[in-house]
This record gives C-alpha cells, structure tokens and sequence, in this order.
C-alpha cells in the first residue's frame, strides 16, 4: 500500500489558474507560489460579496483518539464526493502547523485519496502564513521589551507583561524563561514565556478580520501588559499595529489549491482547536460560500472543542449559518472508548463498540442542542466487521440520525457519494443553528453552560487567580465576549485519561485571559499548555530530503 506522502506525489495536479477557473476565479486575483498554489487578491473577496451563499457544511468528529479518526480526510472525501455528485463545491481547511508536523499528529492534508496537494508544501512552509504570523507577534514583543527599557512611559509593571513569545515547534523547554539578563544594555530581566505560533491571539485575529482595516483594528486593541496602577497596555498604545499589520498583509490572503480529484481547497489560517478556536479563515469561507453552492469545512479535534468554538464564536462573529453537521467516527475509536487497548483493535469485538457508544451519542446530542441536522461517517478501516458496524447503525437509527460509511481514504471521492446524499438529504430538512448561549450572560455562566451542556460536567471549580482574573475582565468591559475553552482534545473532561462520556465530574478552571483583538477570552482548564512538546520518537526522525528535493516520511 502507498503512503500517504507516496500517492500525493504520483499525482497529477492541474495549474492552479484552472482549478481557480472552475469557481470563477479570475487570473488577475490570483498571485500564484508556483503552478499548483495560489493566494487570492483580496480585490476578489471584496468582489464576490454581492453573489449568493452556498450552503455551509460543517465536518466535526467524536473525541479523538490515537486510533484516528479521520476528519480532514473525510472532509477532503466529502467535497470530491459531491463534486462527483454534480455539485459546484469548495473545501476549507486549516493550515498545518510545524509543531506536530514534526511531533506525534504528521501531516494534517487528509490521507489515501482524499487529500489537498502539494501536500509537501501545505504541511511545511507553505505560503508562509504562520511564519508571518509568527514574526509579527514577536514584533509586539520586542516593541514591549524595547518601551520598558527606553524609559516606560506608560508606566508598564514588567511584573504584569502579559504577552509573550511564540515559535511554530513544539518546543517545552521554552514555556517558561527569563529575559533582559547580561546587564542594562539587554533590557530590564523578567520573566517571560512562549507559546505555539498557532496560539497567538495574532492568528485568532488573522482567522476573525475581514479586511485590511478590521485587521489593524483588532490588533490595535491586543492587550500587552498592565501600568503599576492597573490600567491595560495596548499594541496601539505602543503604536505597533500598523507595522505587525504591514507583516500581515499577505497572510490575510486565503491560499488557494486543490484536492486529488481537483476540488478547489481554501487552506487559510490554522489556530488549534484545543487551546484556541480551531478554525479556517472568516475571509476564506465567507469567500468560498460566495463562489460555491456548497462549502464543506471542518473545526479542530472533537465536537466538544472545534465543532463548539465554531457554532459560538465563527458562526456568531461572521453569522454565518451552518446547513448541517458531519460527525465522523470510527469502530476503532468507539472500541478503545468502550475500554479496549490500542493494540487489540484489529480484533472484532460489537460489545467494545457498543461500551464506547456514549462517547458518540453525546456528541450527536451536543450537534443538535445548535440546531443542526447530524449526519454520521463512519470511517471505514479494513477490519471493521459487520456485527461492529452494526452496532452503529443501530444506535444511530435510535438517536434519530443518518449514518453512512465512508470509504474516502481508499476510494477517494466515489468512496463517499453515500454520505453526499446523506449530506444532501439532511440540508433539505432544513438548519435551525443558534449558538449554545446568549451575550448578555456573564463569564462565569457561559463557562458553565459549556462545561454542563457540551461536557457533562456536575460542577466547576475555579482557582483563586481565575476567578479573580474573570472579575477583572468583566470590570474591563469584556464580559459580553464568547469564552474560548482551552481544554484536552481527549476528553470531555480537563483529564485526558477520561475516556468514553463521563458524567457529573468537576471542571476545574485555572486561569482566564482576555483576547481583546480576537473579541473573546481565554478560559484554561486543567493542565492544558499552550506550548506542546516533543514525543520521545518524534516524527522529524522519519523525514527526509533526497539530493532530487524529494521528500520521504511527513506522513
């Protein structure tokens, strides 16, 4: 059997100015970075405003485990199969990240035949989104250290920085440092810290403005830091805006490419759905709805993070309307929630499948507490029986929701026309979305409303600086913002050991922060980091570059 990297690079792509002609993209908006990637001027964005809306797909999955799940692919797999249906659609993905590219998760452009390509380059630099992303956040930081050290003005407590550092890697030993050492010509010493590039509030912005304008505005109103009499610090009060936006200006362009199948792919933006809120661009699916009947775009990790973040934040920020909910699923999945280990997956066990239902149908009811149709993939491996299979249908019948199996991964596009018409089916019952909780309730009580509604929690539990934080974001003004839950991907719980559904437990809250650019704040629960770190046998061991230029084991 190929790899995934294997078949990406046996391919036949077709020059980027076709794909774009297929959704009536002009070649002068396109910029091309060589003939199968392209960013899109933002002259198109503005253009194709005034054109009708598509319908908004929106592809979650159960809580995830390392068995795999499969979203992204089933996403890609989803888009070719109603592209094989006659339908004009377009795909919108996240950006990969470097971190765990080279780390546990590999490359995140879906698998077998149902990928985005050029794979190589959409999982390494790409257009250099993130890596502006990147320069522009430590932009911030080095004109924060720098206003400290040329005499603060703003009278800034170098004790309340707030505002760090990032880097694109999975790096821990950077979490937590001290800088401004070496004497006074090094600034003054603090301590500091730094974050994956993809948990900056920068790329929260980058993933929320509209235009050029928005843009500027939202990292004007970035909180830095606090003055010894408590008052905010602003990038704007230490006038870094325009500059961080001039790093920006091409990064909010949405990059364009295409499937396998040759499916016109938005790949724009890529905030992690765990520690922020886990999805593509506003600009790169507000743009392809205009341009496509149907757009099929999916949000981080499990619906308990991504699909949530999505329903709340994107969809209320942009109104956006979703017309449906895909979740996927997968017997190997269902079996190691139902308390099966890793290495015995491959052997049929219904009652297994049948333990880790739970995990599925809360799922399933979360989706639809948003006012969304659900429609089920299960995510075919050649070891899934039909007993297990089964298993599934009957409890989806049960729960009152289509189920299809998807075989995208080997059969690419005709691989999922059974789920296209699920999909299709479902849209025609019509999407009653509304968000999860309204504006006007305070912090505290959106915090529980997801942690009692979405994660079954009993209780939450806050320590004495979070609730103290919360009370200051509020005196702030920003109590009617949405709250981004920075929590495990693995559970519904803050311990990632919890596995299936578990029920009337406490989330305990360990700090808030507000993102006042982004428009939201920040809840973190558990021991979750916003700086992952490397596995002993990280993937960067297997990667390599022959004297051709061809790469070998990204994925």
């Amino acid at each position: 059997m190929l790899s995934d990297i294997e078949i990406a690079q046996k391919a036949e792509l077709r020059p980027i100015g076709e794909i774009a002609e297929k959704v009536g993209i002009r070649p002068e908006e396109l910029e091309q970075y060589g003939p199968y990637k392209a960013k899109v001027s933002l002259a198109l964005t503005k253009r194709v405003q005034s054109e009708p809306e598509g319908k908004l797909i929106l592809v979650t999955a159960i809580s995830p485990t390392p068995a795999g799940e499969g979203k992204t692919t089933t996403t890609v797999g989803l888009g070719q199969a109603l592209a094989q249906l006659g339908k004009k659609v377009m795909i919108c993905l996240r950006e990969p990240s470097l971190g765990p590219c080279m780390g546990v998760k590999g490359g995140a452009a879906g698998g077998g035949y149902s990928q985005v390509v050029p794979m190589e380059d959409i999982n390494l630099h790409f257009t250099g989104d993130i890596h502006a992303v990147t320069t522009a956040h430590n932009l911030l930081s080095a004109m924060l250290d720098n206003h400290i050290q040329q005499g603060n003005a703003l009278g800034i407590d170098p004790r309340r920085v707030v505002w760090g550092r990032v880097l694109d890697m999975n790096d821990r030993v950077l979490r937590q440092i001290v800088v401004g050492l070496g004497g006074k010509a090094n600034g003054v010493p603090r301590e500091d810290s730094f974050q994956i590039s993809v948990a900056s509030e920068v790329m929260a912005i980058l993933c929320l403005a509209k235009d050029i304008s928005d843009l500027k505005a939202r990292l004007a109103r970035i909180i830095v830091a606090y003055t010894y009499e408590g008052r905010p610090v602003t990038a704007g009060d230490i006038h870094a805006q325009g500059a961080m936006a001039a790093l920006l200006k091409d990064a909010l362009k949405p990059n364009l490419v295409q499937t396998l199948e040759h499916v016109p792919a938005f790949i724009h933006g890529g905030p992690f759905a765990n520690i922020a809120h886990g999805c593509n661009t506003m600009l790169a699916t507000k743009t392809a709805l205009h341009l496509a009947d149907y757009v099929v775009t999916e949000a981080g990790f499990g619906a308990d993070l991504g699909a949530e973040k999505f329903l709340d934040i994107k969809c209320r920020f942009g109104h956006l309307k979703p017309a449906a909910a895909v979740l996927v699923a997968t017997i190997r999945a269902l079996k190691m929630h139902g308390g099966r280990p890793k290495n015995a997956l491959t052997e049929s066990d219904p009652e297994a499948v049948r333990r880790g239902l739970p995990n599925l149908l809360r799922h399933i009811a979360n989706l639809k507490k948003f006012g969304l149709p659900v429609v089920v993939a299960l995510n075919r491996f050649p070891t899934d029986t039909a007993e297990e299979t089964a298993v599934v249908e009957e409890a989806c019948r049960d729960a009152g929701v289509a189920v299809a199996e998807s075989r995208v991964f080997t059969d690419g596009g005709a691989g999922g026309t059974a789920l296209a018409e699920d999909v299709l089916a479902a849209i025609e019952q019509g999407s009653d979305y509304r968000p999860l909780y309204e504006d006007g309730l305070s912090l505290r009580e959106k915090i529980e409303t997801i942690a009692k509604e979405i994660y079954g929690a009993g209780s939450v539990a806050y320590e004495p600086a979070a609730e103290k934080q919360l009370a200051e974001i509020e005196a702030m003004g920003f109590g009617s913002m949405p709250v981004c839950m920075a929590k495990t991907q693995m559970s519904f719980t803050d311990d990632p050991s919890k596995m299936g559904a578990p029920s009337g437990f406490t989330l305990h809250v360990r700090e808030a922060r507000v993102s006042a650019g982004a428009g939201f704040v920040v809840v973190l629960n558990g021991k979750i980091m916003t700086m992952p770190g490397l596995p002993k046998h990280p993937a960067a061991e297997n990667i390599d570059v022959d004297d051709e230029g061809n790469i070998t084991g990204l994925f």
